[in-house]
């Protein structure tokens, strides 16, 4: 069947969709043009079957088989396991489970969690009443979820009223792109169950940790965390009520979100009430890019309290650390500052049994550029004479870095709620529990899509190809192109520019970009972008000088509005309104531009 240039089913979103461009547009659309690949896959039963329960607000009933069907991104539905093992168990390569009870009453043994949930898209796993009231049990959690892209686990009253035994999380969600990890109530009531956290969330991006109730009431608990958060970026890291009440407790923090990108760590009520413990904090968010850590209460009404801060918080470019109602009300507590880092309040501070030495109110780098340009990478912002023929240059990480999704048909995307204020029926719809990170991640990118547009700027957050196309037509007219770079090859290398192409004439225009947001269907942040000017180059390797990808690069001529610490002008010098930045186009983002003539 052929119906206005589709070939095929002419009811399918697909087809809807070439027949909706080719009507709005002022060019035909190829049929292996890459935008097609992102248009829902549903087929047109599925597609009018899947709009008829969103209309009836009863698409959660059918979730599973319409994120499937659509190529969505949703987070597992965990069936409840009541499982019991007497003997020492090593997991391998599981993903998605739900351990309830699992080891209660356990004596000694060891349970081994090794390459658990590894390379996985999305890895969700509670562990609930895990190792409860057990005696000498040991827990081993080694490449937990490593290289996954959202890992979402939650520990619940694990190891609750254990004596003796420990937990060894070791190499723990490393190099996760979304990593949310929630520990309530973790060792509660346990008598000498010690945790130790090594490599913990290395090399991860963009990701939450809370640790509520950890150790509360516990006894003698020591727990080490070293390299935890290393060589992230954007890590948050929550404490609340973490050690409580407990004796005796030793916990020491040992390169803690070292070397990472603007951490973010909040310690509420830590140690409150607590009997004799003992905290050591070393090179805590030490080299790190500014960041900000928050003491609440910390040691409150706490008895032979004892903290050392040694070499803590000296970031390159400066962070901020408050400490409010610190040692408040405590007895017979020693609190030291040993090479502490500068831009610090201190509010309703004790005042006694406490000592600074050598305070600095400096970063701890005198030129912050070699340091920062770890997080700058390497040839993601670059100058217009940069795109010449035979010019050899970085090429940054242009990888995708989102979980693959499709577009949702307008037909059913104009029944599913899109506000912050409609946050609990979606959180119904897609299944995500409170706090989870699915509804954190869903509030996140609604709260940005909402978020007024910056001067001279208009945007719109767009959920099928249609909207996209309407955004698009509404800026720049319906003669349009949308382009994006080819393939990711030469990603992270030294790349070679091939022949160079000037969109409309190397003229200055305007474009509308779309980037990517996290979200369960494919979501794009489209915004204009005036004064640019846009190119097309081929990019060779520069060794054997075979072309391997075909690039899109943009270069902004006004950058007056941007901020002095944006990361361009961190990488290549200068300031706002200074010099022009150019970037490339990054896998699945896109820029659209009036067409050649």
């Amino acid at each position: 069947v052929t119906l206005g240039g589709v070939s095929g089913n002419p009811f399918t979103p697909k087809s809807s969709f070439i027949r909706y461009w080719n009507k709005e547009v002022h060019r035909e659309i190829p049929n292996t043009h890459f935008l097609l690949s992102k248009v829902s896959p549903l087929t047109a039963v599925d597609s009018a079957s899947f709009s008829k329960l969103a209309a009836h607000n009863n698409l959660a009933s059918r979730l599973p088989s319409f994120c499937s069907s659509a190529k969505l991104f949703c987070f597992p539905d965990l069936s409840p396991s009541l499982e019991k093992h007497s003997k020492d168990v090593n997991f391998a390569f599981y993903l998605d489970r739900n351990f309830t009870n699992y080891g209660s009453d356990r004596l000694a043994g060891l349970d081994s969690f090794k390459n658990y949930s590894e390379n996985d898209n999305v890895v969700v796993d509670s562990f609930r009443r895990y190792s409860r009231d057990s005696a000498g049990h040991k827990d081993q959690f080694s490449n937990y979820a490593s290289a996954s892209n959202v890992a979402d686990q939650s520990f619940n009253t694990y190891g609750g009223a254990a004596t003796g035994g420990s937990g060894n999380f070791n190499n723990y969600n490393h190099e996760v792109n979304v990593p949310n990890l929630r520990f309530t109530s973790y060792s509660d009531d346990s008598n000498g169950h010690g945790q130790t956290f090594t490599h913990y969330t290395e090399e991860t991006n963009a990701g939450q940790q809370s640790f509520s109730n950890y150790g509360k009431n516990g006894n003698g608990l020591p727990n080490d965390f070293t390299s935890y958060g290393k060589d992230s970026n954007v890590m948050g890291s929550d404490f609340s009520g973490y050690g409580k009440t407990a004796n005796g407790a030793k916990d020491t923090f040992t390169s803690y979100a070292f070397d990472s990108n603007n951490p973010v760590n909040g310690f509420k009520s830590y140690g409150d009430g607590g009997n004799a413990a003992v905290d050591s904090f070393s090179s805590y968010r030490d080299q790190s890019n500014v960041g900000d850590s928050s003491f609440q209460s910390y040691a409150k009404s706490s008895n032979g309290t004892k903290v050392d801060f040694d070499n803590y918080g000296q970031s390159f470019n400066e962070g901020t650390e408050k400490f409010t109602g610190y040692g408040q009300g405590a007895d017979g507590q020693s609190i030291g500052f040993k090479i502490y880092g500068g831009n610090t309040t201190f509010k309703d501070y004790t005042k006694k049994g406490v000592t600074f030495s050598r305070y600095s109110n400096e970063s701890s780098t005198a030129s912050g550029k070699v340091v920062v340009s770890k997080w700058v990478e390497p040839g993601k912002f670059f100058r217009e004479k940069m795109l010449k023929r035979g010019m050899v240059i970085p090429m940054p990480d242009i990888k995708d870095k989102m979980p693959a999704r499709s577009f949702l048909p307008r037909t059913i995307l104009s029944k599913i709620p899109f506000s912050s204020s409609e946050i609990d029926q979606l959180k119904r719809i897609f299944h995500a529990g409170d706090n989870s990170t699915l509804g954190t991640i869903m509030l996140d990118a609604l709260k940005e899509c909402e978020r007024p547009p910056s001067p001279g700027e208009t945007k719109r957050c767009v959920g099928s190809a249609e909207d996209m196309v309407d955004f698009a037509t509404s800026v720049l007219g319906r003669n349009v192109e949308v382009r994006t770079t080819q393939n990711v090859n030469g990603s992270k290398k030294n790349i070679m520019i091939g022949s160079v192409g000037k969109i409309n004439g190397g003229k200055v225009t305007k474009s509308v970009s779309c980037h990517q947001s996290l979200y369960p269907y494919l979501l794009y942040y489209c915004h204009s972008v005036p004064k640019v000017r846009v190119y097309e180059a081929d990019i060779l390797d520069p060794n054997s000088m075979e072309k391997i990808n075909h690039g899109v690069a943009i270069c902004h001529l006004d950058t007056s509005s941007w901020s002095s610490g944006h990361g361009a002008f961190l990488a290549l010098g200068s300031g706002p309104g200074r010099i022009e930045v150019c970037h490339w186009i990054f896998e699945n983002d896109m820029t659209w531009t009036i067409a050649n003539s």
